[in-house]
């Protein structure tokens, strides 16, 4: 979300509640941005609240993320596991690169240039 967004959600939320609001924010960048910082003083019924820089323990997102990402990451391996369990390892064959596409010190060589082959007959 970007500032356009967060200031049209809190303008909407106003105009459905009718009250004052208080917020708690990070600091994102978009939450301490100048436009925000313009936009929040000019509504007098917006409070905003900033967390300190790095405050895990009050942003209740932060354990809710944490919990997240560990729960993908095990389920990742998980995954992998059981593919390999399920399946065997193919592969990929690799591609031959096209000689004219190689460097010219890396391209085959014909072994004798002007050495051609003729049939004998007997």
């Amino acid at each position: 979300m970007g500032e356009r967004d967060f200031i049209a959600l809190i303008d909407g939320a106003h105009q459905l509640v009718r009250a004052p609001i208080v917020l708690v924010w990070d600091r994102l960048n978009t939450h301490v941005s100048r436009r925000m910082r313009q936009f929040i003083a000019e509504r007098e019924w917006l409070t905003v609240f900033l967390l300190t820089a790095y405050s895990p323990d009050l942003n209740p997102v932060e354990g809710v993320l944490a919990h997240v990402k560990s729960s993908l990451a095990n389920l990742a391996v998980v995954a992998i596991l059981e593919n390999s369990r399920t399946q065997p390892a193919q592969t990929p064959p690799v591609p031959a690169r096209d000689p004219r596409r190689l460097h010219r010190r890396n391209r085959p060589r014909p072994r004798h240039p002007n050495l051609t082959l003729t049939s004998q007959s007997q």
